[in-house]
């Protein structure tokens, strides 16, 4: 059975392949932007579990949503045409990250962005790396998320609501631009029923790695994200 790798101060990883049963494939070191940005084109992101070091994954099988398999419910569909939010792209990135670290969710006791974390991405997003999706209703920040976004590829993180529809509405606004940029598909990492009401699905892990290759091919959108139109 393969064990995970403790990480030195190399900007190295093992091979996705060589990942325990629980998707593991390294432990400890740094969250530098050279380090985050390798793993990602590596196929593997950090998830921290309290109480224990810096944990890497690349699970099999890995949860993906192709762009161009957005399901939309008729009730959101509804939503979105009542135009109850405004939704905008890289106004306030930290102020969302941090609402996803903060807001409680009824099947998590905790959360695992740390403030190591915040600080990690807030760098990859003042680098272009790291965008953001605000969801407003009048002034208030009501939903939201965030990921890195590298080749076609945007690597999905984390995203909070306190408001219904909040996250789906922007999730639904990112998507659609996302097409618009011929992006491949999202990385949802881990399956959730949520995240599967919108089509996401899962693919092995070899499969995955061969299509991230292809869409780390094209350019990478860096910079400050606008929509290109309606959101």
């Amino acid at each position: 059975m393969p064990r995970p790798v403790w990480l030195t101060s190399d900007l190295a990883f093992p091979h996705p392949h060589t990942a325990d049963e629980d998707g593991i494939v390294a432990i400890g070191n740094d969250l530098r932007p050279e380090r985050l940005l390798l793993a990602y084109r590596s196929g593997i992101f950090p998830w921290p579990h309290h109480g224990l070091p810096l944990l890497w994954f690349s699970p099999d099988p890995r949860t993906v949503l192709p762009t161009s398999e957005l399901h939309v419910a008729r009730s959101l569909a509804k939503t979105l045409r009542r135009e109850t939010f405004r939704i905008t792209l890289d106004r306030a990135f930290t102020s969302v990250v941090r609402c996803c670290a903060n807001t409680p969710r009824p099947d998590q006791p905790g959360t695992w962005i740390t403030r190591e974390m915040i600080r990690a991405y807030t760098v990859l997003h003042q680098l272009g790396f790291a965008h953001s999706v605000e969801v407003w209703k009048d002034r208030d920040l009501v939903g939201g998320l965030y990921g890195v976004s590298l080749g076609a590829v945007f690597f999905g993180e984390s995203m909070f609501a306190t408001e219904p529809d909040a996250s789906k509405a922007g999730f639904v606004a990112l998507v659609r631009q996302l097409e618009r940029r011929k992006f491949h598909f999202i990385d949802c990492q881990v399956h959730t029923d949520h995240l599967a009401r919108f089509g996401a699905r899962e693919w092995p892990r070899e499969v995955f790695l061969d299509a991230l290759e292809r869409a780390l091919a094209s350019p990478t959108w860096q910079g400050v994200w606008e929509f290109d139109g309606t959101a």
